[in-house]
Order: C-alpha cells, then structure tokens, then sequence
C-alpha cells in the first residue's frame, strides 16, 4: 500500500538541539520552541525522541505523553561541572554531543524504526547541531539507510553562522528558518531555505481577564504605559523605548515603561541613558509568584517611568501586562521572528513591532509596524490610538484573530507539507509499511550502552515563498 502523507502511524520524529523544556536547558526563545514543537507532536501521536542538554540531576532518559514523547537528556556527566545552565562548558558539550549522538540515533532510534516500515524524521535546531546532523547523514548513507530518513536543519537566528559549514549542511540535509527576513537574509548566502514560522501555545488564544489588567494600570497609576520584554541587547533597540518614553512624559502625559530584560551587561547602559534623560528608575521585585504578588511588587516600584522587572513572569501574567498596555515595544532592529509580538497579539495587545520577521504582523491592521528607528514614531503612534480608541480597539480585535493562525497545531501541520514534498522527493513515502499500532517507549532506569551520559563522565496554509526548491535525495 502506496503512503503518500505522513501521519502518526507512519512516522517517527528526533529532534536534536542544545535547549529543551528543563530548566538548565531553557536559556532564551530556543528552548520554549523546542519544549512546544516536541510535545505539539506527541500530543498530534507522533512518536518523538527529543535529544538536549538535560539538566544534571534529572533521569536521563524520561517518557511523556503516554510514550509519544522520549527525553534524552545528553551530556549530564559534563553538565555536572557546569551547573549554570545549558551553554556553561558549552564547547565540551559540543564535542560530545557530535561525538555521540550520530551513531546513537542511528542504531538506537533510526534503524529500528525503519526496521518496522517507518519513515523518520529528523529536525536538528541552530548551529550547534550543524555538525552532528552532517554526521548522521554521513552514518546513514554509508549503513543504507539515508533514503529513508528526511533531514531538516533549522537556523533560527544568524548567531555563530561563521562556525557552520555551509556547504556540508547544505548537502546533507534541507535548510529551513523562521521567516521571509531570515530567508533574504541567507538567500546573500547562496542558501534558500524553506520558511516553517515559530508558534504559540493554543492557550495563549484564552480570554485575559480584563479586570486584572485594570488591576496593572491601576497599580502603576499613569495615563499611558508600555511594555518591553527582550534581552539588554542593542538589536531590540531598548534606548528607543526609553526616549520614546521622556517624549511622551515632556508632552505631559503620565507614562511608564514596563521593562523585563535579562542579565546581560546593556542593560546598565540602558538605565544610564534613562536616567541622562531625567527618567525615574525603579525595580520592582516579587515576594511571591502569584498575580498579587505580581501587582504588589508593580505598585510598591511606583511611581516611576521606567520599573524594571526584577522576577520572572509567566506567559499567563505576561499576557496581562500586554494587554494593560497602550502599546507592546516589539521594535527590535534585527528580530528573526518576534514571538513576544505574536504572544501580545493574542492577548488583545497592541504590538508595535520591527519590520524584520514579524511576517504575523500587518500595519493598522492587527499591529503597529515601525519602519524606523526613530522614538518619534512610537510616539505619534501611541497618541494616534490614544485620540482614536475605536481605531485601538479593532487593532487588538484583529490581532487577536491572526494570532489563532499560527498556534504550534497549524506550524506543525506547516512543516508536516513540507516533509511531505521532501519525503516524495526522495521516495521514501511509497515504500512504507501499513499504518500499525505506535509502540509506547519503555521507561529505563539507566541510561543504555553507548550513551554519552554514563557515569564515566487553527491550520495556516505555507507562508508563500518567492521559490521553493526541494532536495534531491541526499548522498545519491
């Protein structure tokens, strides 16, 4: 019987990257696609082994979604004497992960899933799998089996591309990114990746409580606020927030700049200009994590013009603060995706955004997108909405309904068209087995033999691009 699509019964998922839904492992936006883009699978019925730097001391192996989800968490025995997080020793993570992995996969994972008529696929996430993807393909080739496995190699942002061998990975597998920026971007490359976008978790699209979020303007006490949340970094254009913020307070309007940035060193040059500016900075820090804890810790930093959040904020919260705000500052100069605009979005939030990879957002129509990086236009915006509330209301009425198109349901019914393509490209669809009942993994104690963790150490139709080129079979 001829399999023309992919479905749960015939097909398997690995997933190779550095971050994943641990703690330890979770350093920025990279992790939350991950831990979404895994269990979205498990949960649609495919079976997925998702491969990453795990936290030290957690099980090495563990099983989710009634078997559909495998963790493997790699590396632990190095993470051990790093316990700062994922990229700590991130160099000797590095050679190990290339070192083990590919044969693992392979004889673990691939060729029994083959053996019983499957076809696999295998998704590796941003240049530090690079390698190891070649590695695997090279194994699979020389053991036979590359035909049957589909390779995509995401590149979710430009970072270390002058460590990635481009020409290799190329070859060895399918390159894919996040948007139509990160696409023109590597098109200056003699690349031409297929665009698979990021996602939202389906209960980022539930109601906000709006009583709450009068509970935040209330407590900051002004008549205009805004909301920025990105690393201290100069692409997400912080200083054009904060002068957009003193020119709106020397207009005379009470403003205050919510601000949630990470630990990295711009953010003291950020406060500084603040304060060259003659702005009021405050931190507000939460005795505990709960919304009133939340709110307290709001009200207590007041009055400022610019809180600095000093505790983390769950999406549930954060979703309040978007929509408490006049506007969401999503402005970064160089942003592949921009998923804190697509989640203020859902909210019912005004995003002002870049005009990078935010392919979600439309100007005036479900969000506001900065052409400049001028604080004048954030400015004469924010007024515009404030002057015509019903033009402030469609917008976030709008935002909303674009947001339900890209849940992590519709990305992974996204990328599953394309596997697709590539799969009847390489004929690796025509020869597969009968769909038949998906075994459940069984749970270990111990990590098995070879592993590099021993003691010893709403569907969206594609986003069109201007070309699409599939991949001959690889190695032929």
């Amino acid at each position: 019987m001829r399999q023309r699509n992919i479905t749960p019964e015939n097909t398997e998922f690995v997933i190779l990257c550095f971050e994943g839904p641990d703690a330890y492992s979770m350093a920025g936006g990279l992790g939350v696609r991950i831990e979404h883009l895994s269990s979205t699978l498990a949960k649609m019925g495919f079976v997925t082994h998702l491969f990453f730097i795990g936290d030290p001391e957690r099980q090495g192996e563990e099983v989710r979604y009634k078997g559909k989800l495998a963790l493997h968490r790699w590396c632990q025995w190095i993470s051990r004497y790093y316990p700062d997080g994922v990229y700590q020793g991130e160099n000797e993570k590095l050679y190990d992960f290339n070192k083990s992995i590919p044969r693992f996969v392979k004889d673990r994972v691939v060729e029994p899933a083959i053996e019983r008529g499957k076809l696999v696929v295998v998704l590796g996430e941003e240049w530090q799998t690079a390698e190891a993807m070649c590695r695997l393909s090279d194994i699979l080739y020389n053991d036979g089996f590359r035909d049957k496995v589909v390779m995509f190699w995401n590149a979710n942002n430009t970072f270390s591309f002058d460590r990635i061998n481009w020409g290799r990975i190329n070859y060895a597998t399918t390159i894919t990114t996040v948007s139509r920026y990160m696409k023109h971007l590597m098109w200056r490359m003699g690349l031409n990746p297929l665009v698979i976008p990021n996602g939202i978790p389906k209960n980022a699209l539930h109601n906000v409580d709006e009583g709450m979020a009068h509970e935040v303007r209330k407590a900051a006490g002004v008549d205009l606020i805004l909301c920025k949340v990105a690393r201290w970094h100069p692409d997400k254009r912080w200083n054009m927030a904060v002068e957009a913020t003193a020119r709106l307070k020397k207009q005379g309007l009470k403003t205050i700049l919510l601000a949630r940035g990470g630990t990295e060193p711009h953010g003291r040059e950020v406060v500084s200009h603040a304060r060259s500016l003659g702005l009021r900075v405050s931190q507000a820090r939460a005795a505990s994590s709960t919304p009133g804890g939340y709110l307290t810790a709001i009200g207590e930093a007041a009055p400022a013009d610019i809180i600095d959040i000093r505790f983390h904020l769950p999406l549930d919260f954060l979703q309040v603060m978007y929509l408490a705000a006049d506007g969401v500052l999503a402005n970064s100069g160089h942003e592949p995706f921009g998923i804190v605009g697509l989640e203020a979005m859902a909210a019912g939030g005004i995003a002002f955004t870049g005009c990078t990879g935010e392919d979600y957002a439309i100007h005036l129509v479900n969000a506001i997108v900065l052409d400049t990086a001028d604080p004048r236009e954030i400015v004469s915006y924010v007024t515009f909405l404030r002057d015509y509330p019903e033009q402030d209301a469609r917008i976030r009425q709008a935002a909303r309904r674009s947001s339900r198109h890209f849940t992590w349901e519709s990305v992974v019914q996204n990328l599953i068209s394309k596997l697709e393509n590539q799969a009847r490209v390489q004929g690796a669809l025509s020869g597969l087995a009968k769909p038949m009942p998906l075994p459940l993994f069984e749970v270990e104690n111990e990590r098995p033999e070879g592993s590099s963790n021993t003691p010893y150490e709403a569907q969206i139709p594609p986003i069109a691009d201007c070309a699409v080129v599939l991949h001959a079979p690889n190695h032929s």
